[in-house]
């Protein structure tokens, strides 16, 4: 594989057999086995934009496997403010690195960044485009509560025009037979060119702004921070901010094994009073981020997960 840009670069096949890679890699993951199957190669972290999960969760993932990290570091410490171009840069980090991890704030620059490359690259996040690592890890999750991915009612509720990850995550959960609905207000819609293709490929979209009336029916809530960084009109951002938050009293209606997630950071939109419950998954999630980065990172390195990781790891 070249890249994983968006989750079009994978069939509904590999995404399948890269999360069963990741269910093997659980104890390396954990650190209670050594497993250096990257032992030698180095991953670059190019993030040009701030990030704490997705950057950490890389790092960590290429060093449970025994490979090194090179970062970027602060993009204002960097030769991009020396006017150095995308284009130059990821020459550059190729001739240093086997695999590049990237977030970029501009919507295409991963593409850019796959086509300039010889190296595989991951798309981090590019500005409001998509995040497919992070929809890995998503899939990861809900399949490791719920024991499947088909059939199950998951709502994606907050800022939808904005929100990249709930973006990648609609596409692949229609793909595998989940049953999707959109819950934001009116001016945070998921964007009308993804609504039309998920509907043109076959799935039953449901769109509201009413987030409470589907707590009863869901298995998944997959919560999304409104992101005040990505309105170009901070008077339009007053409006919506706070439109959804969670509290444990709001769950009493819930199906006991509904489970509540996050790519976080989350600002007031889900009440720490959930974090007790049952329900709440998104810390659970963030970790999942590093094991399904080491699934995607063997992958795209062409080195295959042993069927018995525990056989073939070392005790730590």
């Amino acid at each position: 594989m070249p890249g994983l840009i968006t989750m079009d670069d994978l069939t509904d096949e590999e995404i399948i057999s890269i999360l069963d890679d990741a269910e093997r890699l659980l104890p390396v993951a954990r650190g209670e086995l050594y497993l250096p199957l990257l032992k030698g190669r180095i991953l670059g972290n190019l993030f040009f934009e701030p990030s704490t999960r997705t950057r950490m969760s890389f790092e960590t993932a290429m060093k449970r496997l025994g490979g090194d990290v090179v970062n970027l570091g602060d993009v204002k410490s960097s030769s991009v403010v020396k006017g150095e171009t995308l284009f130059d840069m990821i020459q550059m980090v190729d001739g240093y690195t086997d695999i590049i991890a990237m977030r970029h704030p501009r919507q295409g620059a991963a593409q850019y960044a796959c086509d300039s490359a010889k190296v595989p690259i991951l798309n981090g996040g590019d500005g409001a485009g998509h995040h497919p690592t992070q929809t890995m890890l998503d899939l990861f999750t809900i399949r490791r509560a719920h024991g499947k991915l088909e059939g199950l009612n998951v709502v994606l509720a907050g800022d939808l025009r904005y929100g990249r990850t709930v973006h990648s995550l609609s596409h692949a959960l229609t793909r595998l037979g989940c049953n999707v609905t959109f819950a934001s207000p009116e001016s945070l819609r998921m964007p009308e060119e993804i609504v039309s293709d998920l509907k043109d490929n076959g799935a039953e979209v449901v769109e509201t702004d009413d987030l409470f009336g589907q707590i009863n029916t869901a298995d998944v809530i997959y919560m999304t921070r409104i992101q005040k960084e990505r309105f170009p009109d901070e008077d339009e951002y007053a409006k919506v901010a706070g439109a959804y938050k969670l509290h444990a009293k709001d769950l009493d209606v819930a199906k006991p094994d509904m489970i509540i997630m996050h790519p976080l950071p989350r600002v007031d939109e889900i009440h720490p009073s959930v974090d007790s419950t049952r329900h709440a998954c998104y810390f659970e999630q963030a970790f999942n981020g590093v094991v399904a980065r080491m699934a995607l990172m063997c992958r795209l390195l062409g080195v295959e997960v042993p069927a018995d990781v525990e056989k073939a790891g070392g005790i730590i």
